[in-house]
């Protein structure tokens, strides 16, 4: 369902920061780690997504699509760089943009909003296209998990944010980005050192960073 804004929240165009650049997406998954995530410092525009920015507190953006979250990290006061939902109420929190959810499938073009791939991972690599990446490469996307308790780097969400993970839908959610990222000029190289997203290509990420 897309989301629905109230007259008060504007919807910004996000900024083209890194035209023809690379961007790094770093998820969420168990696979993310901390010398990978420090390896791409300066060498690269950085979104995190979620509790990513906890290892990458330094990245230029954080994306997370659930208001739910932001209210329980208080906004997240510590990060000092772009913050993004797809949620209108998150806006009562100081530099938290709201973006479109203008569906599920395939990307969004219109700098406003997003698709947002039923997981903020999907969302972020949508971000990294109205960024200007013309290259994308993806850290901690397992999109597979052994348990809930093991779901994340840092193990399970807290209480009274989301629970068990639907992996298998989101990863048919990505294969409608492929075409669309194609056709924009976009290439997205899976770097994660594990994971069961496989419609993008797979590459060792000192061979991927630029």
């Amino acid at each position: 369902m897309v989301t629905r804004r109230p007259s008060t929240v504007p919807y910004l165009p996000v900024p083209t920061v890194c035209p023809g650049g690379t961007v790094v997406c770093l998820g969420g998954g168990p696979s993310l780690h901390l010398d990978d995530v420090n390896a791409c410092r300066g060498k690269s525009t950085v979104i995190v997504v979620n509790d990513a920015w906890r290892l990458a507190p330094w990245a230029y953006a954080l994306i997370a699509s659930d208001a739910a979250w932001w209210n329980h990290y208080k906004g997240v006061p510590e990060f000092m760089g772009l913050k993004f939902c797809l949620e209108p109420s998150a806006a009562k929190w100081p530099g938290v943009q709201i973006l479109r959810n203008t569906g599920a499938e395939g990307i969004e073009t219109d700098p406003t909003g997003v698709r947002s791939g039923r997981n903020t991972g999907a969302a972020a690599l949508n971000l990294a296209v109205h960024f200007g990446a013309t290259r994308v490469i993806l850290l901690g996307y397992d999109m597979e998990a052994a348990s809930e308790a093991k779901s994340h780097w840092f193990g399970a969400h807290p209480r009274g944010l989301r629970g068990a993970s639907p992996y298998a839908l989101f990863r048919q959610m990505f294969k409608t980005m492929v075409a669309p990222l194609t056709a924009a000029g976009v290439q997205v190289v899976n770097c994660s050192r594990s994971t069961a997203l496989t419609c993008f290509p797979r590459m060792p990420l000192v061979e991927a960073l630029p």
